[in-house]
């Protein structure tokens, strides 16, 4: 019995890391083949990615900010950073821009195979730098580009939502424009709209936005079945990368299955889990390993972020798509989702605070990082909200998502020494250790 629990363990725990990784490896693979055959692809973002529509006309699709990331976790983010700059583009900007133009200049050359040209650049107004991105794909390759305008919130706490009539004007706004993203696909891909196939990529994308809010749900539970931070960016690279299509909807459901299983065994992510952690930006990953080890070593654990909310593109809110009404619906899962994903950057202490109970926090972790002003700005206010109205304890310290000349491990691990000597401190006070 002893034998064949073991084995169910040894299949079924890491099974999401094992496939997510396998999945990844695919998609880079087709990519790399539709690049040497000369063929273009659709440039989208993580915010607002309308998968759902492109992958109803069989483009190929291509996250720039997935690449660069992973030019950083594979120690070449340096090189490729170095030179955009000799080209032109100044130390302060986005790194993930950078890195993308550099591969861009490199005919599509990256770690992970080759990326295809833009045959054609969708975005939204999700963040502010996707607008100018999308500039240098327009200028470099004379690709079409596409704008997607979203309402976003009007001011912290102002949501509005089904039925409100601002809502619903959003709405018929944002629906106006897939209509004319849907003229634009038939003419460059030469296929006409297929409504069918239409719902069936929602339905996909259905399952996955459900398992995806189950996903989030299960590390309310003790201990943490996965770590939002490295196992997270798995999940999240299926998530865009395979949003709509059936491999991604049963990666999901397969990996909530392994999730409910740990939880049923009382199967943690770390071994003796002491710190419940919640994180607040974008991950280091110049030293993405070591920079996990520096909250892992003291038996840390992150159960969630503001990262698995706003780099999902909103479907954490686990929106479901109306088969019957499939545009009009798109529209509106659109507006809520991309609208989350933008309030969890920005006004992210009221994420932070409805998370501190169910989630059972110890500590949060605020990352701001050098090349991304959206996602870092307001941080340190954000932080002032939470200590001032919750008794946690935080972190606050800086590097970076991309450019290792702005990270010092040794003044990091020092500062991350210094927050769990405090919280350990104030266990042992309270009686708790």
């Amino acid at each position: 019995m002893k034998e064949k629990n073991n084995a169910i363990n040894q299949e079924i725990v890491g099974r999401g890391n094992r496939d997510g990784a396998n999945l990844f490896r695919q998609w880079f693979q087709e990519l790399t083949a539709t690049a040497e055959e000369g063929k273009g692809a659709a440039y989208v973002f993580v915010m607002g990615s309308i998968n759902e529509i492109l992958k109803t006309f069989d483009f190929p699709v291509v996250f720039p900010e997935i690449n660069s990331l992973q030019t950083a976790v594979r120690r070449v983010a340096g090189e490729l950073l170095s030179e955009a700059e000799d080209y032109g583009y100044s130390p302060d900007i986005c790194g993930y821009v950078k890195a993308d133009v550099a591969v861009q200049l490199n005919r599509g050359k990256h770690p992970m195979g080759r990326i295809p040209k833009p045959k054609i650049a969708v975005l939204t107004n999700a963040c502010n730098t996707y607008l100018k991105w999308a500039e240098i794909w327009e200028r470099i390759h004379d690709c079409p580009v596409f704008t997607i305008d979203i309402p976003g919130t009007r001011a912290d706490g102002t949501q509005t939502w089904q039925g409100h009539i601002d809502f619903e004007n959003d709405k018929k706004y944002i629906v106006a424009q897939l209509k004319e993203l849907i003229t634009v696909c038939e003419k460059i891909s030469g296929q006409k709209f297929d409504i069918d196939k239409f719902r069936e990529t929602l339905t996909h994308a259905n399952t996955m936005s459900a398992n995806w809010k189950r996903l989030l749900e299960l590390n309310t539970c003790k201990p943490a079945v996965y770590n939002a931070l490295t196992d997270g960016t798995i999940f999240l690279g299926v998530a865009n990368g395979f949003r709509g299509a059936e491999a991604g909807a049963r990666y999901f459901q397969e990996l909530v299955q392994e999730m409910e299983y740990k939880v049923a065994n009382g199967i943690g992510t770390v071994t003796d889990e002491q710190f419940r952690l919640f994180f607040v930006g974008v991950p280091c990953y110049p030293i993405f390993r070591r920079f996990n080890e520096f909250f892992t070593d003291w038996n840390g654990v992150f159960v969630s972020s503001t990262y698995l909310w706003f780099a999902s593109g909103g479907t954490n809110v686990g929106f479901q798509y109306d088969v019957h009404d499939p545009l009009e619906s798109l529209a509106e899962g659109l507006l809520i989702s991309v609208r989350d994903a933008m309030d969890s950057m920005f006004h992210q202490h009221r994420i932070v605070m409805q998370s501190v109970e169910p989630f059972h926090l110890d500590g949060v972790v605020y990352h701001p990082i050098k090349s991304c002003r959206t996602v870092s700005t307001g941080l340190a206010d954000g932080r002032r909200h939470v200590i001032e109205n919750v008794d946690i304890s935080t972190l606050f310290f800086e590097s970076d998502l991309m450019d290792k000349r702005v990270v010092s491990e040794a003044q990091m691990k020092n500062r991350v020494d210094a927050f769990f000597e405090g919280m350990t401190s104030k266990k042992q006070t309270a009686g708790r250790v």
